[in-house]
């Protein structure tokens, strides 16, 4: 068989373990694809960038584990310990003065889903 069609198949199949990649949330090509989205969509605007509300800045991994105002808002490993998915689900503390986000309605199951799914394979970014 010819070089081009090893070449073919070698780049093809670069594609196929970058698309697995994408879909296991212990990767951090999931949190690149799945959930940064999500975040820059929803989140960003108030913690992300310049803007810090609540002191809380969730664009990297230590700004979630340092937390805002109110602590860490990440648990890695543990969804229902992490209060960013606590307060995505609109199940945050009683004393919590809004649901994020702030702005708009509550976020999709299937986003909610993928942020969970992500905290509890470890919560890994690049």
């Amino acid at each position: 068989m010819g070089k081009v069609f090893w070449t073919a198949i070698l780049f093809s199949g670069l594609g196929v373990v970058s698309a697995v990649a994408q879909d296991d949330p212990k990767s951090a090509d999931f949190f690149t694809h799945k959930v940064q989205p999500i975040f820059q969509k929803n989140c960003y605007r108030c913690h992300g960038g310049m803007n810090h509300r609540g002191a809380l800045n969730i664009q990297t991994r230590a700004g979630m584990l340092k937390g805002g105002h109110d602590g860490t808002v990440l648990v890695p490993g543990d969804a229902s310990k992490s209060l960013l998915v606590r307060l995505i689900r609109h199940e945050g503390p009683a004393n919590d003065p809004m649901p994020m986000p702030s702005k708009g309605a509550k976020l999709s199951d299937e986003d909610i889903a993928v942020v969970t799914k992500w905290v509890n394979a470890g919560a890994l970014m690049p």
